[in-house]
């Protein structure tokens, strides 16, 4: 029964952990754009 586990375990470990990954570092980048948009906001003014 245990020689299944790390078959099925690491996989999904893999999975969930690149999954994981992804979102961080989605969640930077859309972080990290979102204050450029504000910062250009700010310092541009409207004619």
């Amino acid at each position: 029964m245990t020689d299944f586990f790390p078959l099925v375990f690491l996989p999904f470990k893999i999975i969930v952990l690149g999954i994981g990954a992804y979102f961080a570092i989605k969640w930077h980048f859309d972080r990290e754009k979102e204050e450029k948009r504000k910062a250009k906001a700010i310092t541009t003014p409207k004619a």
